[in-house]
């Protein structure tokens, strides 16, 4: 039986505006590049690819209005820099990012690929300034990224529309409503793609194929093969039109997958937001202010593992592997305003007690759960930015960092479940963005950009803003190679 949620807050409505009227699409004319997709990866690889002289078309499965995939979601990325600029704190060097990201993926990744990507990372807070989009100030407070991550002044959204400011004047062909439904590949070699536009299905013919298309999360059919019921109750943090729909074409087509299928990224998100696009602003940062308890009112993890870059990405998985996909985050008014607020406001009540009722969870259990927390806390100097000396003794599991006894009333609890962001799962490619074939062989003429090819870095784990360096770098340079592709 499922943990009741709909009483805790409304639904938002994230239904579609009113379509407007779509251009003609001349499928006549054969571009030197096809590019799948709407988001930064494929925005990139567009202007990559028209600024090496190649003509461009852009086919967005989603409306105007939900143009861009994740990127809408997203706030930053990461990238290697060697000194501090106007935007970030310090540096931020190869080496230190590559330690980072072979950490949190445990070395679950193609390291000549990642090493790559992180030097041309060095190159892409320049390019993309030169494509529109503009930075803020770095941050501080819960975030500790401002030495290492760039803020899209704006957020993604503004990111997004810079980037298609730019295609738009450059002369990219931009097509929105534009679900591909079939690739023509054969041997390797793209051909043509089958579009439903306006009602209609059209044939596009490219001398060369980006696919930017994102991975498969949207799809609850294809999570279930690999989660089973327990996806039913995941909720979407991004696009609804992120269905897997060409990476399985891809797939199908002798290209070479990547990537554990049941690896994700994904958070602990409010239980009370939307099932799709409820994006940044529900995620919960509050978990080393307190404990998390399963419906049980037992906890189940370490919540003072790691510090908050490198720790937030574990509790969508550790949500999804507890009864009925559900967790709960318990802290006291001491902690109230120290982290960054999300969209709907906490649970509130006068005890312990009276907090478990609110969540339908057993009182005595959750008042013993938090007595025997107490009683295991060492009291030390505490630092939330920072790995610091406040502990438990005798308790398990431990809450290595950050332990403060909860007992200051009021009492406040948030409740959470897997927030899926992307999928691993996906296509192979080289240093040059191009696709591998199951043979083994490179393909003729296909590149792939962002969460479709990201299992190459990421085969577990999650570090903030490195779908974006993923999808920027490899956007930048699957365009530049699909271009050249094309002149010869």
């Amino acid at each position: 039986m499922s943990c009741p949620v709909g009483n805790w807050a409304a639904k938002i409505d994230l239904s579609a505006p009113p379509q407007m009227k779509q251009p003609a699409m001349d499928t006549e004319k054969k571009f030197d590049t096809i590019v799948i997709g709407g988001g930064n990866a494929a925005l990139c690889a567009a202007i990559s690819a028209r600024r090496e002289g190649a003509s461009v078309l852009v086919v967005e499965a989603a409306p105007k209005f939900y143009r861009g995939g994740n990127t809408r979601h997203t706030r930053n990325m990461r990238c290697a820099h060697d000194a501090a600029t106007e935007t970030l704190t310090g540096p931020y060097y190869e080496e230190e990012f590559f330690d980072d990201l072979f950490r949190i993926t445990g070395g679950n990744t193609d390291e000549v690929l990642a090493k790559h990507m992180i030097h041309e990372s060095k190159e892409m807070l320049t390019w993309i300034a030169e494509q529109g989009v503009h930075f803020q100030p770095s941050l501080g407070g819960t975030l500790t990224l401002g030495r290492t991550n760039s803020f899209f002044l704006g957020g993604g959204r503004a990111m997004l529309n810079s980037l298609y400011r730019t295609a738009e004047r450059l002369g990219i062909e931009i097509y929105y409503d534009a679900p591909v439904t079939k690739l023509e590949i054969q041997n390797g070699i793209f051909l043509s793609a089958t579009v439903d536009y306006a009602g209609q299905s059209r044939t596009i013919r490219a001398s060369t194929l980006v696919a930017a298309a994102g991975g498969f999360e949207s799809n609850f059919e294809w999570l279930k093969q690999y989660w089973g019921d327990a996806a039913d109750n995941f909720l979407i943090r991004g696009t609804r039109y992120n269905r897997g729909t060409i990476l399985k074409m891809l797939l199908d087509s002798g290209v070479q997958e990547v990537g554990d299928p049941t690896q994700c990224h994904a958070v602990a998100i409010d239980a009370r937001a939307p099932k799709y696009d409820g994006g940044i602003i529900t995620r919960l940062d509050c978990v080393v202010f307190g404990i998390v308890v399963n419906k049980e009112a037992k906890r189940f993890y370490d919540e003072g593992e790691d510090v908050w870059p490198k720790r937030y990405a574990i509790w969508g998985r550790l949500v999804a592997a507890q009864p009925d996909q559900i967790g709960y985050i318990i802290f006291d008014a001491s902690s109230l305003r120290l982290f960054m607020p999300s969209l709907y406001p906490p649970l509130q009540a006068d005890t312990i007690g009276e907090l478990a009722q609110k969540f339908e969870l057993d009182p005595r259990v959750l008042e013993k759960t938090v007595q025997d927390f107490n009683a295991a806390v060492r009291p030390g100097t505490f630092n939330h930015t920072d790995l610091d000396d406040c502990r438990t003794e005798g308790l398990t599991p431990p809450k290595t960092h950050w332990a403060r006894r909860i007992e200051k009333p009021p009492f406040y609890g948030y409740p959470v479940r897997p927030g899926i962001t992307f999928t691993y799962l996906g296509t192979r490619v080289n240093k040059e963005a191009r696709m591998l074939m199951k043979d083994g062989t490179l393909s003729a003429n296909m590149f792939a950009a962002g969460e479709i090819m990201a299992g190459n870095v990421l085969g577990k784990g999650y570090a903030a803003g490195i779908g974006m360096t993923i999808g920027s770098v490899f956007g930048r340079i699957a365009g530049r190679e699909a271009a050249k592709n094309a002149r010869n």
